[in-house]
């Protein structure tokens, strides 16, 4: 059965993008090869992914996610029906207003790997529901002081297990597992 996670990078903040919605700042830091190697890790068992889709609805440069280096069933939530889009190997499935749904979807087509949650808004509805399995967190040594929260506007309590630290040059790397479901 698949393992549901939250898999982001975020500011030591907590923050996911600036107030713009812009990620630059997530380049603009050395890493080592074993950074590298626990994103790869993370990468390689992901088997969906569920996010937000933009507002036309459209797979835009730079709208990817995983910037094209996964090519697994992607689902994507909005509020209008869409016909699905495939490009470059993967599949985007429109789910209008049920995340839900859209997680069992993403389930069905990931088997035994994991579906990865991206998006604040996504993960805190998904929290919220219990859907949740692990959250994996990047985190870079920058504060942005506002922009785009993870988890800001939660509103309920999430008791979480320790399962894996590690830090490299510089990036820490946290995993937990989601309490009580």
């Amino acid at each position: 059965m698949a393992t549901v996670i939250i898999h982001a990078t975020v500011t030591l903040d907590g923050y996911l993008a600036d107030p713009d919605g812009g990620v630059d700042w997530m380049f603009d830091f050395p890493s080592a090869p074993e950074d590298e190697d626990v994103v790869a890790r993370v990468c390689e068992r992901i088997g969906a992914i569920v996010g937000g889709a933009n507002k036309t609805r459209t797979i835009e440069d730079g709208e990817v996610p995983y910037g094209g280096m996964l090519t697994v069933p992607v689902f994507l939530m909005t509020h209008q029906p869409a016909d699905p889009i495939e490009r470059d190997g993967t599949s985007y499935t429109f789910v209008v207003d049920d995340v839900s749904a859209a997680v069992a979807s993403a389930k069905e087509a990931a088997g035994d790997g994991w579906v990865s949650l991206l998006g604040g808004s996504i993960s805190r509805q998904c929290l919220q529901l219990g859907l949740v399995d692990e959250i994996h967190l990047d985190v870079v040594p920058v504060l942005l002081g506002d922009g785009i929260s993870l988890f800001a506007g939660l509103g309920v309590r999430v008791d979480l297990e320790r399962l894996d630290t590690s830090a490299f040059a510089s990036e820490a790397h946290l995993r937990f597992r989601v309490l009580g479901r």
